[in-house]
């Protein structure tokens, strides 16, 4: 005669059972331990990422300054590994058509951008990259950050005739679309709220860059951040690409599954329990193996 099915008890019935409580400490301990291991690898993931674009901008240092012309013709798609790379070129700023870049941070504060139209004569090929264009190409300069709309003078002001500029490349933003509009500014340069050269294009003329360059030094130079001119700008990065070694966050997310897996380990204990099917259990058939936890014997 087959033995009796034993009788089911309540999930909390058998969780609250001193035996099982002690498994859950034990199972509890050990998830902690997992996401602690978690945090860590996550703070070397962001560490990692630190010092790879700490090295990089190194590098990029000694290197010193690419001719503009070298790795980017006007009116050519922006290559993503350019980001953040710096160049040089020569022309002359057209400040009355200069803007500010609205809801711009530096420092934990939101300000604006200072983008200044820079008409090349000299980007290191001798015009030979914009030779079949209709002219001398426009490129958009973010000479620096202010907190107002309507900055000094010193931050608006230009330096005259030729300069070269050094800067950090970066590509076109997207025209942003369906925002609220911005507000006329009747006291200082006009808003825009991206740097988008499709749209630049149609206000300042072309033939335009697909990126634009974020200021780093120039010859002759602008005014200081000390003096009332705009403040420097960190080099940019590609997003998503430098905020995080992927590796290490791989790991990190690893050890968070194995502290869940813990957790839903005891959750299947107890309802195995709960169900009559802990091991050792035996419904009398021929199975010689036993209804033990993921088929493993009795």
């Amino acid at each position: 005669m087959p033995s009796p099915q034993p009788a089911r008890r309540s999930f909390w019935a058998v969780a609250l059972q001193p035996r099982m409580i002690g498994i859950l400490l034990l199972f509890l301990l050990a998830a902690a331990v997992c996401g602690r291991l978690g945090v860590w690898q996550l703070d070397r993931a962001y560490l990692r990422a630190e010092l790879a674009a700490q090295q990089e901008a190194a590098e990029q240092a000694a290197h010193g300054p690419d001719a503009l012309g070298d790795l980017l013709a006007p009116q050519t798609s922006f290559p993503g590994e350019l980001v953040g790379t710096e160049v040089w070129v020569s022309g002359t700023y057209e400040p009355e058509d200069q803007m500010l870049v609205a809801g711009r941070a530096l420092d934990g504060r939101t300000g604006y951008l200072v983008l200044t139209p820079l008409r090349v004569t000299d980007d290191g090929t001798g015009g030979a990259s914009w030779a079949d264009l209709s002219g001398p190409p426009v490129l958009p300069v973010v000479r620096g950050w202010v907190d107002s709309p309507t900055p000094g003078d010193a931050a608006l002001e230009v330096p005259d005739g030729e300069v070269r500029v050094t800067g950090w490349l970066q590509a076109s933003e997207s025209a942003l679309e369906g925002g609220e509009p911005l507000p006329d500014n009747p006291d200082g340069p006009p808003l825009t709220d991206s740097i988008a050269t499709g749209a630049l294009a149609n206000t300042w003329g072309g033939p335009i860059y697909s990126g634009y360059a974020v200021l780093t030094t120039s010859d002759p130079a602008q005014a200081t951040a000390a003096e009332g001119g705009p403040a420097p700008l960190p080099r940019p990065v590609l997003e998503g690409s430098d905020g995080v070694n992927l590796q290490n966050l791989f790991y990190a997310l690893q050890w968070w599954v194995f502290g869940l897996f813990a957790v839903l380990l005891w959750v299947r204990l107890v309802r195995d329990e709960a169900a009559g099917t802990k091991r050792g259990s035996h419904d009398g058939s021929d199975d010689p193996v036993g209804t033990g936890i993921a088929g493993l014997p009795g």
